[in-house]
Formats: C-alpha cells, structure tokens, sequence
C-alpha cells in the first residue's frame, strides 16, 4: 500500500524538482551579488588600512593608528577604536581581549550567506539527481502502459537527464562564488590581526613610557 503510493507521487515526474533548483538559482545569484559588492566595499576599505598602516611602521609612527581608529566605515577602523579605548583603563591584556572579542562578532556579518552558498553547492546535483530517478520512474511507468514502446521509456529519461543537469549548473557557481567569498574573508581578517598586532605594540609603548 506504501510503496503504492510512494510510486504514485513519483510517477508525477520530475518537473517540480526543475522548478525548485530554479528557485534555488534565482536565490544563489541574489546572494552572490549581494557578497560580491558587500565584501568588495569591505575588502576595499581594509586594504586601504593596511597601506596606511605600512607607511606607518615605514616611518616608524604608529601613532598612525589614531588616524585609522576614526575610520568607521572600515572594520580594521573601528577596531581600533574600541582597542585604544580600552587600553588606557585595561592595559595590553584588555587590548587583545576586546580585539578577539570584536573580531568574532563582526566574522559572522562577513560569512553572511555564505553557509547557503556552501550547502547549495553540495546538495544542487544531488537534488537534480532526485528529479532524475523520480523522472526514470515515470519514463518506466509510462513504458508499461505503451505496450512495449522503447521511444517512450527514452524519451522519458532524457527528460529525466535535465534534472540533473541543471542541479550541477546550479551547483558550479554556488561553489566557485562561495571558495571566492571565503578568501576574501580570509583575506579581511588577516589584515585585521595585522592591525592588532600594530595596535599591541603601540600600547606596549605607551604602557612602558
């Protein structure tokens, strides 16, 4: 009686699969568009941080970094706003503590979305290879009513193909655009650990004056 059932739900073919990783697509473009620009004005503005941060310690001045620290628009920027704020009650030790703290909070704003890329990119064929079998199972069905008709069973699987076709063209982009994200992620808190770092040393300095 279940399996019944279970073949009648099948044999509705495979299109509501196609419509799905349809749906699936339009959401992972929405989402690599939105990171793409989100991170560029991020990566963008920390990379500037950086450079100004080598001259800086080219001309051995890291009072520098009081300039940076009232960029608000950059990450690195108001990190060492709360940093230099808390070095003068906490000393070095609040220093790193509140750097750490702040780092963690902001990284999940920066993987915004980004679990949903990775997932995608993982489970897209798989899913077009659900509509594939549902669609095999129909083509089978279809075959055992058309007395014997080997054009229909084929027709129907290379329908059934498509699924998983488009799962993989949907897969493909979500993982390329979400290994891209990841290194500019990487990339962004790199130069911000460059930045405490400076930001320690300065207030070891200030500390032992």
């Amino acid at each position: 009686m279940l399996t019944q059932k279970l073949l009648a739900v099948a044999t509705a073919g495979s299109d509501w699969i196609l419509y799905l990783l349809i749906f699936l697509s339009i959401c992972s473009i929405a989402v690599i568009i939105e990171r793409f620009f989100a991170l560029k004005n991020i990566l963008g503005q920390s990379r500037k941080i950086a450079e100004r941060a080598r001259e800086g310690i080219k001309a051995n001045d890291l009072k520098i970094l009081e300039d940076l620290s009232k960029n608000h628009e950059a990450l690195e920027g108001r990190l060492l706003e709360y940093a230099l704020r808390y070095s003068n009650s906490k000393g070095p030790e609040g220093v790193i503590e509140v750097m750490n703290s702040y780092v963690l909070m902001e990284k999940p704003g920066l993987e915004k979305n980004l679990g949903f890329l990775a997932t995608l990119g993982s489970n897209a064929a798989f899913i077009g290879l659900l509509g594939t079998v549902l669609g095999i199972v129909r083509a089978f069905a279809d075959l055992a009513g058309s007395q014997g008709n080997p054009g229909a069973v084929m027709s129907g699987i290379s329908e059934a193909l498509v699924a998983t076709a488009v799962g993989i063209f949907v897969a493909i982009p979500a993982v390329a655009a979400y290994n891209y994200f990841q290194k500019q992620v990487k990339q962004i808190l790199h130069n911000a650990e460059s930045i405490k770092q400076l930001c320690l040393a300065y207030t070891l300095s200030k500390s032992s004056k």
